[in-house]
């Protein structure tokens, strides 16, 4: 009896059992079954990217400080695939690839910010600070000229300045002091027109910069002065400093120093007045000064020369009435006799 009751029960069991296993290994199991994976996997990759993107908008930041890059999104990809072949959930993966990526990210930026090795090999940053600034000085344009071209003389006015002066026609040597460190500057004249512009390139350790300073004649005893620099910084300091924008109010305070310099001198001594195209000296300082004296003494005689003309036509011309009283005189003479 009992093993008939077993008996039964195990039929009643396999029989309730029997339709689930066939389902279970059916066609439509394994369809559902790829297409469940299909979506996990879809679902990650769109995880994936998500955090790819998160992390470009962050670390783009710091890129933008330091080398300008975007995050490369085909190795983000890349990596991702190869931690969800090793056999890593979708959520354990993006936050692995996540917290490696920001990393390396962060790491580079520091490097770069601290003057270490980049992809320009000796270069600045490659975004400049554009520093444009004019000021008005109520002396004569020459005056102005030429006291910007007596380097030597910058140290008395402009802060930071420790000593400049001429290496030769073209090249200039600058020691500047920026708080308790000095910097080095070797710049070089590109061009040079007298009473009218300089444009000059600098190199040194901690930077470098291209600039121009303009004078424009305004008035007899007021000319206007305008300086644009492009200056490219190197090391962190530098590019701490390029963030605040201090080397724009540096060049802002030593042109108002230009000008309280200037201004109470009244007059300026001979500046170097000599022309210079393509860096190279097309007329020397002596040319130039000996061209000017010539072309005043040339304006002084044409001068005397109509000064001259007009007092003999002064002479020659007899006054009207003059004639007329002489002539009356004659003709009473005349009736005289």
């Amino acid at each position: 009896m009992t093993d008939t009751l077993g008996s039964a029960r195990s039929a009643a069991r396999g029989a309730t059992a029997s339709p689930l296993g066939d389902l279970a290994h059916s066609e439509a199991a394994d369809r559902l079954k790829a297409e469940l994976q299909e979506y996990l996997a879809a679902q990650a990759q769109r995880m994936l990217v998500g955090v790819g993107r998160k992390l470009g908008e962050t670390t783009g930041k710091l890129n933008d400080i330091a080398e300008g890059n975007s995050p490369g999104f085909a190795k983000l990809a890349l990596d991702g695939g190869r931690k969800l072949a090793e056999g890593k959930g979708p959520l354990r993966s993006a936050l692995e690839l996540g917290a490696a990526r920001a990393k390396d990210n962060i790491v580079g930026a520091l490097k770069n910010l601290g003057g270490g090795k980049g992809r320009r090999k000796g270069g600045a940053g490659k975004k400049p600070t554009v520093i444009i600034e004019y000021i008005d000085v109520g002396v004569p344009l020459r005056t102005a000229y030429d006291q910007w071209t007596r380097y030597q003389e910058f140290s008395t006015f402009a802060k930071g300045v420790k000593s400049a002066g001429r290496a030769d026609d073209t090249n200039s040597d600058w020691q500047l002091k920026v708080f308790w460190s000095n910097r080095s500057w070797k710049a070089h004249t590109t061009e040079q027109v007298p009473d009218d512009r300089i444009a000059w390139t600098s190199e040194g350790a901690k930077g470098t910069t291209k600039g121009v300073v303009s004078f424009h004649h305004l008035a007899d005893n007021l000319t206007r002065v305008l300086l644009v620099i492009e200056y490219y910084p190197k090391g962190l300091f530098e590019k701490t400093g390029n963030i605040w924008r201090a080397q724009g109010r540096r060049a802002r305070l030593d042109l108002k120093n230009y000008v309280r310099f200037i201004t109470l001198k009244g007059e300026a001594e001979e500046g170097w007045r000599g022309e210079i195209r393509d860096g190279e000296v097309v007329r020397s300082h002596e040319d130039v000064v000996a061209e000017e004296e010539a072309y005043e003494q040339e304006e002084e005689e044409e001068e005397d020369a109509g000064e001259y003309e007009d007092a003999e036509n002064a002479e020659d011309i007899e006054n009207p009435e003059d004639e007329e009283e002489e002539e009356y005189e004659y003709a009473e003479g005349g009736s005289r006799r």
